[in-house]
């Protein structure tokens, strides 16, 4: 189990403008989009203080991307504390940066890029020490288990709208390789479960041993997926990727197509995400190199070409937010010690190739923005492109789970232990999901709202999850829009 798992706002413009890396009078370094000198002065010092953040001029332009919807000031609505938090939590050497979106009542109401995408010394895309890089608002990060939700889950319900797949069957009845032996606690395991991380499997694949390190190995994943122990009584929660894993191996065989190439065409196309993309080591295009599973640019330059359909283009790498350095399997692994940056950094995603169900999906803030605002329309019965009927993204966000505790939705968390980036004001009913390198999403039909925090914490050495700040940050986000006043 891989889940644990600066000023106040005034006005935003109504345009969006180009980021801004300056220092201004008051000695703050001022790192978004749309960012002004006259801002009060942050309360804690830059968290990188013996250097200005710079960055190497790009050798390309960036791709196309859609841009992300002007930010609109809500009057009265102060969002000093999201600032303070955050400067806080840099300062504090917690994550190196973020990037923070609020979305309330059909509008982006705040959006703003804190701290470093990169950290000085670091690697940098040519993998010599370099130093610290902005964080930007189109920066993609590794979303880890946000795949579940994200991706995974609302796949698997277009097939259950269908009527390809039923949640009430047993996992063995489109995996017979789950249960080849016809052992009755396995045959009790239902899709439901697996959705509601009920199904009693273990936490996630044994990484001993070399599979998947020199090269991707996704039959072996799935096959120790399939043969994974049911160590806990089925019905009861506990959190295992390999859920996930399973799930999404449903998906291929129903449908006959890759996840990644599945999921983008019928989730992410249709919602407009076009800076969202699995980053499969098999299918990476342009300059690079490949260090066991881990693609790498060495010496080589990103660039943008013609890349066939189908693969994706290493001029993506300078906008990703490097995690952490590969600590997989010390002498079998030859990308070990190197700072992943475009490679998923769960390990059991990374050995079977960088598309599971469990994770695999980069994206931005603005992407996310996308799909959460188009879930609440639908939910709200309003016309939007969410990929899901109105009926199936209710059952998609309400419990589901077989007992009466530990509420989840298919693919959601509701009110777990792993609920903290609900914060303390949006009430049980509200929905989100949290992954390991640090990104959060929180959605809450009853009021309108959503709350992404994305950071890469697990770049910062000893960086603490980032639930709780998230939690806070989300607190202080109802507070300044004046939700749920006690």
């Amino acid at each position: 189990m891989r889940d644990a798992v600066a000023g106040p706002t005034g006005s935003s413009p109504a345009r969006r403008r180009p980021p801004i890396v300056r220092w201004c009078a008051a000695g703050i370094l001022l790192i978004a989009v749309g960012t002004s000198c006259g801002r009060p002065p942050a309360p804690v010092p830059s968290p990188t203080p013996t250097a200005a953040l710079t960055t190497t001029p790009p050798t390309t332009a960036p791709a196309t991307t859609a841009a992300p919807p002007p930010v609109q000031a809500i009057p009265g609505a102060d969002f000093t504390a999201v600032f303070q938090l955050l400067r806080e939590a840099i300062a504090a050497h917690r994550l190196p940066g973020a990037v923070v979106q609020i979305g309330h009542s059909g509008a982006v109401v705040f959006r703003e890029a804190f701290g470093a995408r990169k950290l000085p010394g670091q690697p940098g895309l040519d993998g010599s020490p370099g130093p610290a890089e902005p964080m930007t608002e189109d920066t993609l990060f590794d979303l880890a288990s946000l795949t579940k939700g994200v991706a995974t889950a609302t796949a698997f319900l277009q097939l259950y709208e269908q009527g390809l797949v039923r949640l009430d069957d047993p996992v063995q009845t489109y995996l017979p390789g789950f249960n080849p032996a016809a052992d009755p606690r396995r045959a009790r395991v239902t899709v439901r479960m697996l959705l509601t991380h009920t199904s009693g499997l273990a936490g996630d694949l044994s990484l001993d041993g070399p599979w998947g390190l020199d090269r991707p190995a996704k039959a072996e994943g799935l096959q120790r997926a399939m043969a994974a122990w049911v160590v806990f009584e089925p019905g009861d929660f506990h959190y295992s990727d390999i859920n996930f894993i399973l799930v999404g191996a449903i998906v291929e065989k129903l449908t006959g197509e890759p996840l990644d190439v599945y999921v983008t065409d019928h989730v992410f196309a249709p919602l407009g995400m076009t800076d969202t993309h699995y980053l499969p080591v098999t299918k990476v295009c342009g300059p690079h190199r490949v260090r066991g599973t881990a693609v790498t640019l060495g010496d080589h330059l990103p660039w943008l070409a013609g890349c066939p359909a189908g693969t994706w283009s290493t001029g993506l790498l300078p906008r990703v937010a490097p995690t952490a350095r590969d600590g997989d399997t010390p002498g079998l692994n030859p990308d070990f010690g190197f700072l992943l940056r475009g490679t998923v950094h769960d390990p059991t995603a990374r050995r079977m190739g960088g598309v599971t169900g469990s994770a695999g999906v980069f994206s931005t803030a603005g992407d996310l923005g996308r799909f959460a605002q188009a879930l609440l329309d639908r939910l709200a019965g309003r016309p939007s492109t969410f990929p899901l009927t109105r009926s199936t993204a209710q059952l998609m966000t309400t419990p589901q789970q077989p007992g009466e505790t530990n509420l989840r939705g298919l693919g959601w968390d509701i009110d777990t232990a792993h609920s903290r980036p609900r914060g303390t004001r949006f009430p049980v009913g509200s929905f989100g999901h949290a992954g390991f390198t640090g990104v959060t999403l929180w959605v809450d039909p009853g009021s309108e709202t959503y709350v992404i925090v994305l950071a890469n914490v697990i770049h910062q050495p000893g960086g603490p999850p980032i639930v709780k700040l998230s939690g806070d940050v989300a607190t202080a986000a109802a507070h300044a829009l004046g939700l749920y006043p006690d």
